[in-house]
């Protein structure tokens, strides 16, 4: 009804061509305009100043040969002040800023390789936004922003990598696991050797007071037995302690100990090996 009349409506953020005689005339800002039909005058469309996005996927390929998707996402609007070229230069803007980013991408991306790719995706949307800004502004467009919002290799190439990147995990695993059964043996071993050493310790000190008690009971009956020499006292102390050693063997009845060889001779070497130990012993201390 407006337009019958020759008036017309400009909404906020967009701007308005018109066109006198099929020619283009002015641009429109928003609000009310006079616009007589019958004088030749004409609205030839409506361009919108807001910010566009076109997400564009372009399939392209590594340097190591890997094919990947790389999806782009522009922001673009049109420029009030070049709202004429935005308008009449270009008939299909989307279709020729997916020309500008196949372009771009496909000349950087094989240039890489695939990890690299992901690494320097700030790299090539910055590439992608130079292009754009250098081509479309001469179109009255202007590049707000290009982001790589995602990189999609093939899914094949997905699962090798992500089999990779398990088995390096399970290999530094595997190697903690060793290192810690590793430590287990060497503590395991210390705590060995420092038992065996204190075991030694604690044998040779009862073998050490045996022998002194054995020195001191010998000395001690010599004195209060006048006439009887160090051997036969030893002699006797011996054959006593055999004796209520093998009381003590035959009153247990689950005992398993066989003493070889066997009779009362066997005291002699016995002696003779003790009395060896206690010179021995004294030649040590003096």
């Amino acid at each position: 009804m407006g337009q019958s009349l020759g008036c017309i409506q400009v909404e906020q953020s967009n701007v308005a061509v018109k066109e006198h005689f099929g020619k283009f005339d002015a641009v429109l800002q928003p609000g009310c305009h006079c616009l007589p039909w019958c004088l030749g005058y004409r609205l030839a469309g409506q361009l919108s100043l807001r910010v566009n996005q076109l997400d564009v996927r372009c399939e392209t390929k590594t340097k190591d040969n890997v094919f990947v998707t790389v999806v782009a996402s522009i922001q673009y609007r049109a420029l009030s002040e070049k709202a004429a070229d935005a308008f009449y230069k270009l008939s299909n803007t989307k279709q020729q800023i997916q020309a500008y980013v196949f372009d771009v991408i496909r000349a950087s991306v094989p240039k890489l390789q695939l990890d690299d790719v992901f690494v320097q995706k700030n790299d090539i949307a910055k590439g992608v936004e130079e292009e754009l800004e250098k081509a479309m502004s001469g179109y009255g467009f202007e590049i707000v922003q290009t982001l790589i919002v995602d990189i999609e290799p093939d899914q094949h190439v997905k699962r090798s990598m992500n089999e990779i990147n398990a088995a390096a995990r399970m290999r530094v695993a595997a190697n903690e696991k060793a290192e810690g059964e590793k430590i287990l043996q060497i503590k395991r071993a210390e705590g060995e050797a420092e038992s065996k050493y204190l075991s030694g310790l604690g044998i040779a000190r009862q073998r050490q007071a045996i022998v002194d008690g054995l020195r001191d009971s010998v000395l001690a009956f010599s004195e209060n037995v006048p006439g009887t020499s160090a051997k036969e006292v030893m002699d006797m102390v011996l054959l006593t302690q055999y004796f209520d050693t093998m009381k003590d063997i035959g009153a247990s009845s689950k005992s398993n100990a066989v003493f070889l060889p066997h009779g009362p001779g066997a005291v002699k070497d016995i002696a003779s090996q003790i009395r060896e130990g206690l010179l021995q012993a004294e030649s040590v201390q003096a």
